[in-house]
């Protein structure tokens, strides 16, 4: 299985080679020859889509660590691709799950460290660190010593981890049934952040970061901040895999996969108007590749769980009524098929001399528009329909956890528990963890709030922001100085 997983990418090395050797696509982007520029363009788009991804997820006998090999890739516990999971331990070797809509990002599964005798050095000689790009430690109870050695000796070879506290939804039930009159579910989530902090830094850990999650219900608690943080120290051609695969449980996610497939899709249009490209039937002045918008549009619907098979497993998960799931999506609710492609093409070709136009006041972009109405056209029709399908995936959310009892609004939090947290976890007081983050977050589940403004981009904020990151993803062009 290790060995069929490996072969389904780029090598780190075969994506550093594409940066090399720009003069002459420099050359031919100041000429306006796009096809000149495509194939590199498109070697570039495929290192993007193909860049390798390894986590490797560790921790106790018990603490749900198999659990989540299988929640963050979207799958229950007995979906025939999930990990084995159990009361005792069931990994005995290294075991990789690819995530079943991207192969090039891999999970792995790695042997519990509950033994008595312990030691982290010749635990990670069995699991050879170099081939994860971070770590995940879980626990469902206290943090031991056994954690805190791992994760110093993760540091010393040079890699990331994420610490995890699991089960809480398990702690908060229990204290509410002992203490009914006198519950507060924010005074105990601070009361088993603080215990993990002390338990850490006693173990010679400095400023230890801590999530706490339910396995069972990712859009709960802190996975919107492990998210946030794994996505921001990642290299930036691993942080749109990571994005890509992330499952849909919150509009912040949601939010995050649009911006970052908004900033590729210049560079989608390019590939699609300058390698291959055949008059499109019916689209005057109008040439491009079908192929790679009909892939880059299917693309959409699976990042955010529009495809039917996510969309079934969506209302198994959830309870809901599949088709009150189907209502929720407005947009396109079958394949994509050429005709589908050829008639998007159609539409926005009738916006297109505006639209190339404005193009033309935009650093870089501006020069592929040169190369004619193909681009314009691509770009235009790509944009409009990612903007669809992020509304609906934010409709279907809505729609899946709109009855969802477990989602109730929360009590006051505890401001200096709120302090302490945001202040350990490098981010502003007040504005994170289970505040007002997990306050937005459960309300907007309910519907009990108006959302409070929408967040899709301006279709100029969103060129502008394609000039800027143009520069990191391919260097032939220059970073925008207006």
């Amino acid at each position: 299985m290790e060995s069929r997983v490996f072969q389904s990418s780029l090598s780190q090395s075969q994506v550093l080679d594409l940066w090399k050797d720009t003069s002459a696509l420099k050359g031919a982007f100041e000429a306006g020859d796009l096809p000149a520029a495509a194939p590199k363009l498109q070697a570039t788009l495929h290192s993007l889509e193909n860049a390798r991804l390894d986590i490797g997820i560790t921790g106790g006998t018990g603490s749900g660590k198999s659990t989540f090999v299988n929640a963050i890739r979207g799958l229950g516990d007995e979906d025939p691709k999930s990990a084995y999971t159990g009361v005792v331990e069931m990994t005995v070797e290294p075991t990789p799950y690819a995530h079943p809509k991207y192969p090039n990002v891999v999970i792995w599964d790695l042997p519990g460290i509950g033994a008595p005798a312990f030691q982290a050095d010749k635990y990670l000689q069995r699991v050879l660190p170099a081939r994860y790009d971070f770590f995940i430690i879980i626990t469902s109870e206290s943090f031991t010593a056994h954690h805190a050695q791992l994760a110093r000796e993760i540091l010393q070879q040079g890699k990331r981890f994420y610490l995890i506290r699991s089960k809480v939804d398990v702690d908060i039930a229990a204290s509410r049934s002992r203490r009914p009159s006198t519950f507060s579910e924010e005074r105990v989530l601070g009361q088993i952040r603080d215990d993990c902090w002390r338990r850490l830094e006693a173990g010679g850990l400095k400023d230890p970061k801590v999530f706490l999650l339910s396995m069972f219900e990712l859009g709960k608690y802190d996975f919107h901040l492990l998210e946030e943080l794994m996505v921001r120290e990642l290299e930036s051609h691993k942080r749109h895999a990571l994005l890509l695969a992330m499952p849909n449980i919150s509009k912040p996610i949601l939010e995050k996969k649009a911006a970052s497939l908004r900033q590729h899709i210049w560079l989608v249009a390019a590939v699609a108007c300058g390698v291959n490209p055949s008059p499109v039937p019916g689209v005057q002045d109008v040439a491009c590749d079908l192929y790679v918008l009909i892939n880059s549009l299917e693309g959409y619907r699976r990042s955010f769980g529009l495809d039917q098979d996510s969309l079934v497993m969506l209302a198994g998960q959830t309870g809901q009524p599949l088709h009150k799931i189907l209502e929720a999506v407005q947009g396109l609710k079958t394949k994509v098929t050429e005709a589908l492609v050829v008639e998007l093409l159609g539409q926005a070709s009738r916006d297109a001399s505006a639209f190339t136009q404005e193009l033309l006041n935009v650093p870089i972009l501006g020069t592929l528009a040169t190369c004619g109405i193909s681009f314009a056209t691509s770009y235009h029709m790509l944009r409009t329909s990612l903007d669809e399908v992020v509304n609906d995936a934010q409709r279907v959310l809505l729609q899946a956890f709109l009855d969802s009892s477990d989602h109730k609004l929360p009590e006051k939090p505890n401001q200096g528990s709120q302090e302490r947290q945001a202040a350990r976890e490098g981010t502003q007081a007040g504005g994170v963890g289970e505040g007002e983050a997990g306050f937005q977050q459960r309300s907007l589940m309910r519907g009990s709030i108006p959302e409070r403004r929408d967040h899709a981009l301006s279709q100029r904020q969103t060129l502008n922001d394609c000039a800027t990151q143009a520069p990191r993803i391919c260097p032939i062009f220059k970073p925008c100085t207006k």
